[in-house]
């Protein structure tokens, strides 16, 4: 008798370790299923890093980005040369990248070019994917709005986005708000074209005419029923249009039609620099490192979220 109960408690004991863990919550899993993806990993650890470069950049050791030396003028990085400090004395100073033609650290310079590409790179992001995502869902959801919507976002990808840019700039001052403005604009019916063609099926599905016969307002439905659906595609869009305005800015500075060329961005840099490519180069490649370092990192976040989000990249196993 005493040896069937003893069993019995180790049959007991072992259903206990063989049972399984209570099940995980939905968002649990998500995030373990994207944490798990290497390629969001190394881009999130990458775009990290930049993030934290650009808000310590005041205390890594840079200087303004505006001061300059002509006695320092084209030393190689790791060089030591005098640069003009804020009060007017003429100081000793390392140039960890080597300095440009007029003598200024391309070090700072570069640094604070990581605040302008990051901040104009996120706006346009925010501000592309926000007026995209009342646009698209106007146009997915309500019929009557489709035609018009969708004509007017025809005509702007009809002309190339750098040269709507170009001419924008152009009509306004060059500033931060208004590059950000004239390359948000290009990208805005990517977002609407992709948010409308979600409208077109989900308006469809059977909890949403569940909804319509309830007699719920419209208002509602979008909120409530439609909206939560766009978010995972909009997040993966996000990315790609940040990577694409870093590089617009980019090209708009480096042809002379951005921001104004004394403002240290990756663009103007490489403008500066590219005329004395051949002799130093240190001028062009760091910034262009950094750029292509940036861009890379954020393609490589929306390709490994597009894959964890997207249902139909998901592995099966």
């Amino acid at each position: 008798m005493n040896h069937l109960t003893i069993a019995a408690g180790d049959a007991d004991a072992a259903a206990e370790e063989v049972r399984p863990d209570a099940p995980r919550k939905p968002n649990q899993t998500l995030w373990r299923r994207i944490w798990r993806n290497w390629a969001v990993r190394i881009g999130a650890a990458v775009l990290g890093a930049m993030l934290c470069v650009a808000i310590a950049t005041p205390w890594l050791g840079t200087v303004d980005p505006m001061l300059f030396d002509t006695g320092s003028r084209d030393l190689l990085p790791g060089a030591t040369g005098e640069i003009v400090s804020e009060t007017g004395d003429t100081v000793a100073h390392r140039f960890w990248m080597g300095s440009d033609a007029l003598g200024r650290d391309i070090y700072s310079r570069v640094l604070y070019g990581t605040r302008i590409s990051l901040a104009v790179g996120g706006a346009c992001a925010l501000l592309a994917l926000s007026f995209g995502l009342v646009a698209g869902l106007g146009a997915g959801y309500f019929r009557w709005l489709e035609m018009p919507v969708m004509r007017v976002m025809d005509g702007i990808m009809a002309v190339p986005g750098v040269l709507v840019a170009i001419a924008l700039v152009s009509l306004w001052s060059g500033s931060l708000t208004t590059v950000i403005i004239a390359v948000a604009i290009p990208e805005i019916p990517r977002v609407t074209r992709l948010v409308r063609s979600l409208m077109l099926s989900l308006r469809e599905e059977p909890y949403v005419e569940a909804a319509i016969s309830l007699g719920t307002g419209s208002l509602r439905i979008i909120i409530r029923h439609l909206l939560p659906n766009t978010v995972a595609p909009l997040i993966v869009q996000g990315t790609y249009i940040c990577a694409s305005a870093m590089l617009t800015e980019a090209a708009l500075s480096f042809l002379g039609v951005g921001l104004p060329a004394e403002m240290p961005t990756w663009g103007n840099i490489m403008a500066e620099g590219r005329s004395q490519f051949q002799q130093y180069p240190h001028n062009v490649l760091f910034a262009g490192c950094f750029l292509a370092l940036t861009v890379l990192a954020v393609n490589m976040l929306g390709d490994g979220l597009r894959d964890t989000l997207d249902p139909k990249m998901v592995k099966q196993p």
